[in-house]
């Protein structure tokens, strides 16, 4: 077990879905819930009952927030780090360069 990782039994819940906790796990986000996205997208062109899509909306947000508890567990100082400098910048990517790295590496793709 890495020194990022924690047991099964210290289990971390997902973060808080700050806008920067969102757009550090952006590219993540993107690659595993990628699917899940298109459905609804494409649910919401064809139809403008926005009742007739709940159902991809939740499978959205439960990829998302499944996603959140994984990185969190796999690496929570990184993912922590990414997220902070974000919200302090003002999710500008530029300046949270050397945290996106660190992230990146403990928790790719």
């Amino acid at each position: 077990m890495g020194a990022e990782e924690t047991s099964p039994l210290q289990e971390r819940p997902a973060p808080i879905t700050t806008s920067g906790v969102l757009m550090a796990a952006s590219k993540h986000i993107a690659s595993k819930c990628g699917a899940q996205n298109r459905a609804f997208l494409d649910c919401k062109r064809n139809d403008p009952d926005p009742e007739r899509c709940l159902r991809q909306g939740q499978d959205v947000t439960g990829c998302v927030i499944s996603l959140l508890k994984e990185l969190n567990n796999k690496c929570p100082k990184a993912m922590d780090a990414y997220s902070k400098c974000m919200d302090y910048w003002t999710n500008e990517f530029e300046l949270c360069r050397k945290e996106q790295q660190e992230f990146e590496e403990a928790c790719p793709l």
